[in-house]
């Protein structure tokens, strides 16, 4: 695959969704949802089941139509030829023909995307390249594992060298050895310049993967940053310190944890510190008067995955 070109075209947003509106009945699947993303990144899109990913997916290809908003892919309205060429989406749902082998499925998804002539086996080799299945190339798909299947699903949404990729959770059901080639090759798009939207229900893929991280929640935009930036927002620089006790603390330890703001957790005390070089250092030694009997302590910073239960009061998963 050839990196993007960098012609004017290319400074223009790669997707700007402006007060994105759906309903199905009286369910409203999306409330006013807006977006800018910028070019070149990966872009996480994360939200718990039925909170409105999907549906905002499937409206910037073309499949869902809104009641309201507009979207626009490189200055294109979604369904304009340009838009359409601009596009590679990548569905959860794995598409691929079992009895015909890699190369097969490949050209005939290029014939699908409109190549042709010797474009189809320079884009399918490198394609294959890409998900690192040159040496099965000629087995049939039915033989592939699911991580393989996977890979060379991606492959087959990107033979026509889109400049906007759409993965919709792209690890769902491999293998750990998949997930990381995977991340890879996710990495390596990014390295060629292309926008990659990033949907998935695994925290640590989103710390790992994206510039940036849009949580919907009920149809609606609650949040959009960097991992960081999130973090920060919502908890400063708050932190958990946790004392573990040799043994369970008595209750005079318990009342001590409780008037500091601590609480009690089995054979631990847990306390929230805003300024941990300073705090820290101070509750151990009360923790010491207070006869706490110390085994070791942990100190917790908040993540991803703390903004997202703060936020929702949900697991990703649910």
């Amino acid at each position: 695959m050839n990196a993007p070109s960098t012609n004017a075209v290319s400074v223009t947003s790669p997707l700007r969704i402006e007060g994105l509106v759906k309903s199905y009945g009286q369910r409203r699947a999306l409330d006013g949802v807006s977006l800018d993303v910028r070019g070149g990144e990966i872009f996480g899109l994360l939200g718990p089941n039925g909170a409105g990913k999907t549906t905002t997916i499937r409206a910037v290809v073309g499949r869902v139509a809104p009641d309201s908003g507009s979207i626009a892919v490189f200055g294109e309205p979604v369904g304009a030829p340009k838009a359409r060429a601009a596009i590679g989406y990548i569905p959860q749902e794995i598409a691929l023909y079992g009895r015909l082998t890699a190369l097969e499925n490949l050209a005939v998804f290029a014939h699908y995307h409109g190549l042709a002539g010797p474009r189809i086996a320079r884009a399918s080799e490198e394609c294959l390249q890409w998900a690192g299945l040159q040496d099965r190339a000629k087995e049939p798909v039915s033989a592939y594992s699911g991580g393989m299947k996977r890979r060379l699903n991606m492959a087959a949404g990107l033979l026509h060298e889109p400049r906007l990729v759409l993965l919709d959770e792209p690890t769902t059901g491999v293998d750990p050895q998949s997930r990381q080639r995977i991340y890879t090759m996710v990495e390596e798009l990014r390295t060629r310049g292309v926008t990659v939207i990033y949907t998935t229900h695994y925290m640590e893929e989103a710390e790992r993967l994206c510039n940036r991280i849009a949580i919907i929640d009920a149809g609606r935009i609650i949040a959009l940053g960097t991992r960081d930036e999130l973090v920060k927002k919502s908890f400063g620089t708050r932190c958990e310190l946790a004392i573990h006790c040799e043994g369970e603390p008595g209750p005079e330890q318990t009342r001590w944890a409780e008037g500091r703001g601590g609480k009690r957790d089995g054979a631990s005390l847990r306390f929230t510190v805003a300024d941990p070089a300073a705090e820290v250092a101070e509750i151990l030694q009360a923790a010491r008067g207070a006869g706490v009997p110390i085994r070791d302590l942990a100190l917790t910073a908040p993540n991803l995955e703390s903004v997202f239960l703060h936020l929702t009061g949900r697991e990703l998963r649910e």
